[in-house]
C-alpha cells in the first residue's frame, strides 16, 4: 500500500448512535410470517456466520442436494440473491467492517456476532449491490427485531444503515484505502510479490470471475457464435453473459466445457501426447482430463471422491470422451506399467480462485497453506514413481503461495536426482510472457489479463512446473 493511502485519516463521522442494555436470553427468532426478502437476508447472515466464525466452506453449504436446508428451501431467484449478497460481503469484508465501526461510538458487545453479521449483510447491499437501500435497511431492522439477541439493537441498526446510505460516497472513498483481504493473506502477498503487486492482486479479487470456455476446436468460430473473446491460451471468455451455460449453443453437443483460462494451462504443457498413456491424478471435475483426451492421450483418470468421480463420468459423457476411471486413494494407484506422463493438479489452499470463491480467504489461514503444501509434496513424490524414463510430470495447483509451488518443487528436485525441470519458453505463450518465471515455471495471478472495454479481466492464480524423469 502506498504512503498516501497509509497517511489518510479514517472516516470518522460525528453523532454516532449507540445503545448499551442488558443482553436478553438467546432465541432464534419470533414466530410469524417473513416479510418478502427477509428469508434471503436471514439465510445470508447464517451462512456468513458459518464461513467467518466456523470456517465452513460455502461450496458445501450451497449444494442443492446436501447443502444448508434454509438455502435449499429458497426459490431459484432467492438463492441467486443470497449468493450475490454473500460473495459481495466476503469480497469487501474488511472495508465493510471498517465502515460499520466508523458509524458506531462504542464497539459492539463481544458476544454480538449475530448482530455483526446482520449489519455486514445489509451494508454489502447498500454499498456494493443494486438493491434499494430502504429495503436493505428495513429488512435488517426486521431481522434484528425478530431475534431476541438483537432486538435491543434494532434502533442502532436503523440509524447506522440509514446513515450509511446517506453518506455512501464518502464511506466508499474512505474505506478504499483498506486492503480488501485478510491481514494474514496480505502479509503473504507482500512477502511474495511486493507491496504494489500485492495490492493489485487484492483489488483484482473484488471483480467476479468471467466465464471461460475450452473448446474442442476452432475457438475463433465459437467465440463469434457465443459472443466471446479468444484468449492467449485459445480459451474463450464470454462477454456480459448472465444465464445458464447449459442453454448456450454447443453445450448439449459437447463442443466445449467451462474452465478458467489459467486452469487450462497445465494440460497444455506436455507437448505432443498422441498415443501416449497419461494419468490425471486428481481428475474431477474433468476439464483437464478432457484436454488430455483431446490432445490424443490415452488417459487414466484417478479420483478419490465417489461423488466427484460420478460427476467426472457425467462430464466426459456429455463431451463424448472416454477415459479409464479409477476410484480410490491416489497413493494406492499403481499402473501395470509406468506411464508416459502424469498430471498432478493437487488439492491446495485455492487462494488463486478468490474471484469465484471469496470465502477461501476467510476459511483458511497460514497453517492450512503449510499443511496442504506437505500433502502436495507427498503426492508429487508418489507421482515420480509412476513415470517411465523420459516421461513428463506436470505439477500444478491454484494457490498463490510459493510454499505450495516453487519451494516445494525445489525440495523434490533436490531429493530426486533423476528429475529435471523443463523450462517453459515464454515465446510459446504470447500474451502470457509475464506469467513465466526465470526458471520457466508458470505463475499466474488474478491481476493478469487486464480488463478493457467489453472485456472482463483477470484469471485464476495458478502455479505449474514441468518435470522430466531422466
Amino acid at each position: 500500500m502506498n504512503e498516501d493511502k497509509k497517511n489518510k485519516k479514517p472516516y470518522k463521522p460525528s453523532g454516532k448512535p449507540a445503545e448499551q442494555r442488558r443482553r436478553p436470553a438467546h432465541s432464534e427468532r419470533e414466530s410469524g410470517p417473513f416479510k418478502a426478502g427477509l428469508e434471503v437476508r436471514v439465510t445470508a447472515a447464517k451462512l456468513l456466520a458459518a464461513v467467518i466464525d466456523r470456517k465452513i466452506s460455502l461450496d458445501g453449504m450451497l449444494d442443492l442436494v446436501h447443502g444448508n436446508p434454509a438455502y435449499r428451501a429458497l426459490s431459484d431467484a432467492d438463492r441467486a440473491l443470497t449468493r450475490a449478497i454473500l460473495n459481495t460481503a466476503l469480497r469487501h469484508l474488511p472495508r465493510i467492517e471498517a465502515a460499520i465501526t466508523s458509524l458506531i461510538d462504542t464497539p459492539l458487545p463481544e458476544g454480538a456476532r449475530a448482530l455483526h453479521h446482520v449489519l455486514v449483510i445489509a451494508a454489502a447491499q447498500i454499498l456494493h449491490l443494486d438493491v434499494p437501500p430502504h429495503a436493505a435497511v428495513d429488512l435488517a431492522v426486521e431481522q434484528a427485531n425478530r431475534d431476541p439477541r438483537n432486538r435491543r439493537f434494532a434502533k442502532l441498526v436503523n440509524a447506522v444503515l440509514r446513515r450509511m446510505d446517506r453518506e455512501k460516497d464518502e464511506i466508499l472513498a474512505a474505506t478504499a484505502t483498506i486492503s480488501p483481504v485478510p491481514a494474514w493473506f496480505r502479509k503473504r502477498l507482500v512477502a511474495l510479490y511486493g507491496e504494489a503487486e500485492a495490492d493489485r492482486i487484492a483489488e483484482a479479487q473484488l471483480v467476479p470471475a468471467a466465464i471461460d470456455l475450452t473448446v474442442k476446436s476452432d475457438p475463433a468460430a465459437w467465440a463469434e457464435k457465443l459472443g466471446g473473446t479468444v484468449l492467449p491460451t485459445g480459451s474463450i471468455r464470454l462477454t456480459a453473459f448472465d444465464g445458464a451455460v447449459s442453454a448456450l449453443e454447443g453445450f448439449d453437443e459437447g463442443v466445449w466445457w467451462v474452465q478458467d483460462v489459467a486452469a487450462s494451462i497445465p494440460a497444455k504443457l506436455f507437448g505432443d501426447l498422441k498415443g501416449k498413456k497419461v494419468a490425471d491424478l486428481c481428475a474431477a471435475p474433468g476439464g483437464k482430463t478432457a484436454q488430455l483426451i483431446a490432445a490424443g492421450a490415452e488417459v487414466i483418470a484417478v479420483e478419490q471422491s465417489v461423488n466427484r468421480l460420478a460427476r467426472l463420468k457425467e462430464n466426459l459423457g456429455r463431451l463424448g470422451y472416454e477415459a479409464e476411471l479409477v476410484g480410490g486413494d491416489l497413493f494406492e494407484f499403481k499402473p501395470a506399467e509406468q506411464l508416459d506422463g502424469v498430471l498432478l493438479d493437487a488439492p491446495c489452499s485455492s487462494t488463486g480462485t478468490t474471484r469465484r470463491h471469496p470465502d477461501v480467504l476467510w476459511t483458511k489461514g497460514p497453517e492450512d497453506v503449510a499443511k496442504l503444501a506437505a500433502l502436495q509434496e507427498k503426492m508429487l513424490r508418489h507421482a515420480v514413481t509412476l513415470v517411465k524414463p523420459g516421461g513428463i510430470i506436470v505439477f500444478s495447483n491454484c494457490s498463490l503461495d510459493s510454499l505450495e509451488g516453487e519451494e516445494l518443487v525445489v525440495r523434490v528436485l533436490k531429493d530426486h536426482p533423476e528429475l529435471r525441470r523443463l523450462a517453459v519458453d515464454p515465446k510459446d505463450w504470447p500474451g502470457l510472457e509475464g506469467a513465466i518465471s526465470p526458471l520457466g515455471e508458470f505463475r499466474t495471478t488474478p491481476a493478469m489479463l487486464p480488463a478493457s472495454e467489453n472485456f472482463v479481466g483477470g484469471m485464476d492464480g495458478f502455479f505449474a512446473s514441468v518435470l522430466q524423469v531422466r
